[in-house]
């Protein structure tokens, strides 16, 4: 089967979705406490670039992520990280409708969520 990042329109989709959702996560209500967690740690002009390394071999193209950083382990990326299940929750909501709004395709948003809401639920640290 196609990796999808080819599904979904390559690196120049990815770099359009990256930067929708960090657009959203800077003036939607549900970015707000995401917006926070990034200013506490590398801030925000860190984090696009980051998301797009990342993101580009999460969707099976180059692992730009792993190269930089030798892992792609997303506790290990987070750990700094205090995240509560509506955190979670908003990135998901927020990283949703970044998608319709850069029309990622349904059936592939629909695979894409299903992963994203094992991750994100992974992540959640404080009850």
């Amino acid at each position: 089967m196609e990796p999808m990042i080819d599904r979904i329109g390559g690196e120049e989709q990815v770099h359009l979705l990256v930067n929708h959702f960090y657009d959203l996560i800077e003036t939607v209500p549900q970015g707000r406490t995401i917006m926070e967690m990034h200013l506490k740690g590398h801030g925000l002009s860190h984090v696009r670039p980051e998301q797009f390394n990342f993101l580009c071999g999460f969707f099976g193209g180059r692992r730009y992520y792993h190269e930089l950083h030798g892992h792609m382990n997303l506790r290990e990326i987070h750990a700094h990280v205090e995240i509560r299940r509506q955190d979670a929750e908003d990135w998901l909501a927020v990283m949703d409708r970044a998608m319709i709004e850069t029309a990622v395709g349904e059936k592939e948003r629909g695979e894409i969520m299903a992963t994203f809401r094992r991750a994100a639920l992974m992540l959640v640290n404080v009850t």
